[in-house]
Formats: C-alpha cells, sequence, structure tokens
C-alpha cells in the first residue's frame, strides 16, 4: 500500500445513573441523557445536539438545492473542484458525523437497549437502499452506493462498542483520519472495495462517503460527546435556546434528508420542465 496525502472531500464517562435521560436521536438514530436544564428540550433530549443537527440539514439542504441547479443546467457550478464547494461539502458531513458520534455516547450512557439501536441503524440501511435505488434510476451511471446514509449505518454498528471507552475511541479515531487521508492502494479504486476508502481516485458516483476516514469522524464524535458530557453541555447551552423550528429539524434529521431531494427535484422540474 502506497503512502501519500491526498484529500477526501469529494462529491459525513459514565453518567450519574439517576441523571442518566434519554437524548434526541441523530441520523444514527440513539440517545443519551440530558444536559443541563437549560439544553433541554424536555427533559429528555439535549437541546443544542438538536440544533446543531437542524444547522447541518440547513446547510444540506442548501448546497444539494445549488447542485440541483447544476443538474437543470441553470449554473455552472464546479462541485468537483472548486474549493468552496469541496469545502462546503466535507464541513457538512464532518458536522453529521460529529454528531452521530456524540449520539453514540450519549446513548451509552442513557443505556439505550440493543434492540432499539439496531432497530434505528436497520431504519437507516433500509433509507440507505432507497437513497441507492432512487440515485440509480436519476443517475445510472453514478448512482450512490455507498454515500452519507450507508456510512452512518456501518459506522454505528462499528463505533458502537466505543462509546463506553471515549478516550480510546478518539485515538482511534485519529489513526483512522490519518490513514484514510494518506494511505490509498489500486485495489481500493473497484466498486467492490472502494466503499473502504484508500482508493487512489474518486469512483463515478453522485455521493461518496467512504469508511476510511470517516469513521474516524464518528470516533472523535465519542470523545468530543465525553468532554461535553462532562460538562453537562454548557458550552453549548446558547445553542440550545435556538428556535424551536431548527431544533424540529434536528429531531427529524433523517424524514428530511429523504425527502429534500425528491421535493427540490420535483419543483425544479415544474418549474423548468427539464
Amino acid at each position: 500500500m502506497s503512502v501519500r496525502r491526498k484529500g477526501r472531500a469529494a462529491h459525513g464517562v459514565a453518567a450519574d445513573p439517576a441523571r442518566r435521560r434519554e437524548a434526541g436521536s441523530a441520523p444514527s438514530g440513539v440517545a443519551g441523557p440530558a444536559g443541563s436544564r437549560s439544553d433541554r428540550v424536555d427533559g429528555s433530549r439535549v437541546a443544542a445536539i438538536d440544533a446543531l443537527r437542524g444547522i447541518a440539514i440547513l446547510a444540506m439542504i442548501a448546497y444539494h438545492f445549488a447542485f440541483d441547479l447544476r443538474f437543470f443546467e441553470l449554473t455552472r457550478s464546479d462541485f468537483e473542484g472548486d474549493p468552496f464547494w469541496l469545502t462546503a461539502r466535507a464541513a457538512i458531513v464532518t458536522s453529521f458525523l460529529l454528531l452521530v458520534g456524540v449520539s453514540l455516547l450519549l446513548a451509552h450512557e442513557a443505556g439505550v437497549p440493543g434492540a432499539r439501536f439496531n432497530r434505528r441503524v436497520v431504519l437507516i440501511a433500509a433509507c440507505a437502499l432507497a437513497v441507492t435505488v432512487g440515485s440509480y434510476l436519476v443517475f445510472p451511471q453514478r448512482f450512490i452506493y455507498f454515500g452519507i446514509l450507508h456510512c452512518i449505518a456501518v459506522s454505528s454498528l462499528l463505533a458502537r462498542p466505543l462509546a463506553a471507552r471515549p478516550r480510546l475511541a478518539l485515538a482511534l479515531g485519529v489513526a483512522a483520519i490519518v490513514a484514510g487521508l494518506s494511505l490509498s492502494h489500486p485495489f481500493f479504486d473497484g466498486r467492490a472495495t472502494s466503499w473502504l476508502g484508500f482508493n487512489t481516485v474518486k469512483p463515478p458516483t453522485e455521493d461518496f462517503v467512504p469508511l476510511f476516514p470517516w469513521l474516524g469522524v464518528v470516533l472523535v464524535g465519542i470523545g468530543l460527546g465525553a468532554g461535553l458530557a462532562r460538562r453537562a453541555f454548557a458550552p453549548l447551552a446558547a445553542i440550545g435556546r435556538t428556535p424551536e423550528a431548527l431544533r424540529w429539524l434536528g429531531r427529524h434529521s433523517l424524514a428530511v434528508y429523504m425527502v429534500h431531494q425528491p421535493l427540490l427535484l420535483g419543483a425544479l422540474w415544474l418549474a423548468y420542465g427539464r
């Protein structure tokens, strides 16, 4: 395996048992303890995490709307080469996957049953399959076979055991990010193996979030979540007081993700008939 630097931004403490409460579900659908009283939505969710996820959802919708404008030949944005769009995409994916890691940590502290966790992962996997099928109908040559939902489903399963050891998760997460950004080999260029990462070129697909380095971001999120939980999410208290509409988006992120593109594409098709 050769070693080289390469970008990945192409087109994701045990708590006191008496205080354990369920937190808001991320796209990973896990739960955890509430933060400080000022940071709670209903005594069972961390308002700031919902708000941050809502911000990420809005950013994603804006990005996809810009992408759809190009698809309808209304703009000529360069999503594959323009540093602005590459950075925007990387920031959006990073925010979602960090929040997946935080939610895994919170779910562990809340003692969320494995059966409930597994049901949520199955739901995400089913949505990922729907994205694959839908994208194949629209982009048969560049359909999505391992995008953000695929990565969240697999990463949630792999990272959950490390939620009990956030420091180890943090160390392994940094290592996974470094490996994913610096190691490559042609063996990983084919569709059967490219989902792991380490590929020398980006495969022809409309959304690509390989396991490496992005699993590392989820693991770093576990470490970050542990640090925030020790401080009762006080550093995020102001974010938790954002408008309820933003937190609502965060609480329903998976549903919003699944419907926003059909709505955007449908509206543009009705407006421009292309």
